[in-house]
């Protein structure tokens, strides 16, 4: 089994909604995700550019979708908010999804917006996306900000509703201000190692090590830019070259997979924020190529118990 800690699937059903069409997962994904023996994970919303400018307005489109899709296809989705949710959905033979989301400039400064969020059933959430706003700082900030006073009554709101902190795009004084005033797990869905590709998008040796000593996750990222530096080692190959770095610092215990894919996401969309017009990564381009990446972790020597660790366990034990 396989779960993607943050997979931007409910972009792609809003878009596709707002046109007329139902039925997006089953109809343009289900079958990947079984090839790739994918029983679930962090469905994301997110505000996809340009509607970042009108972010509030572009999520109460997306949960209206989100949750159209959800009830139109209980066959195959089930929301879960912990682990036996987890076990009845794979057992029921549906997709076990916790709803995350990324960012919280939905809220502009309502901070009591967070208490809305947890009762629609969002039980991952991240402060930022690459942007500033009235909580933290994304990855494409100003350096010298960070975490807010607002965004500090954030962080214990959240802890305090027992929502996954997530710290992926914060920018590094948003990261250790996070963790300074943490006292539960926090994870970084879908991030690599600096010392391997140094992006900023990518967390450095001390953040990795912060992120296990929190007993948190690090969830490996596919997405070829944040792999290496050279378009030429942007393969599964490297990828691994990160797990096993990110193993190697904090245990096989606090790593999994949140690829990132790209194939929820209109072209026009990413556009706006990558560099490369390839965006697969030769060897594991989508969630059906995932028994790929575990037979090459197998090649490299993890065993079948570290697999499932990285595959789905560590993720539920968050829960």
């Amino acid at each position: 089994m396989v779960v993607d800690i943050h997979a931007d699937i409910w972009t792609d059903v809003t878009v596709k909604r707002s046109l007329g069409e139902r039925d997006i997962i089953k109809r343009y994904h289900l079958d990947r995700f079984k090839r790739g023996n994918m029983v679930g994970g962090t469905f994301i919303v997110w505000i996809d550019p340009p509607h970042d400018e009108r972010p509030k307005e572009r999520f109460e489109e997306s949960v209206k979708y989100m949750f159209a899709e959800i009830w139109e296809n209980q066959d195959i989705l089930k929301v879960i908010y912990n682990t036996e949710d987890f076990y009845k959905a794979v057992d029921e033979g549906r997709l076990a999804v916790l709803l995350g989301l990324e960012g919280l400039s939905p809220l502009g400064q309502d901070i009591e917006g967070l208490y809305a969020l947890y009762q629609l059933g969002f039980r991952q959430i991240s402060l930022t996306w690459n942007e500033e706003n009235a909580f933290a700082t994304g990855a494409r900030g100003n350096n010298g900000r960070g975490l807010t006073q607002l965004g500090k009554k954030a962080v214990r709101i959240i802890e305090d509703l027992g929502i996954i902190l997530d710290v992926s795009h914060a920018n590094d004084n948003t990261f250790w201000d996070i963790y300074d005033m943490a006292t539960k797990p926090i994870i970084a869905s879908h991030s690599n190692a600096r010392a391997l590709c140094n992006v900023p998008r990518n967390l450095t040796d001390e953040q990795i090590k912060a992120i296990g000593e929190s007993k948190g996750l690090v969830g490996i990222n596919a997405f070829n830019e944040f792999i290496h530096v050279d378009r030429d080692k942007r393969n599964v190959d490297y990828l691994i070259n990160h797990i096993e770095h990110i193993v190697n610092l904090i245990g096989i215990d606090h790593v999994a997979f949140g690829f990132d894919f790209f194939e929820y996401l209109e072209e026009d969309t990413s556009n706006s924020f990558i560099q490369d017009p390839y965006r697969g990564t030769p060897g594991i381009e989508d969630i059906s190529k995932a028994p790929n990446l575990i037979n090459k972790l197998k090649e490299r020597g993890f065993s079948q118990e570290d697999i499932e660790k990285i595959s789905y366990k560590n993720y539920l034990s968050l829960m």
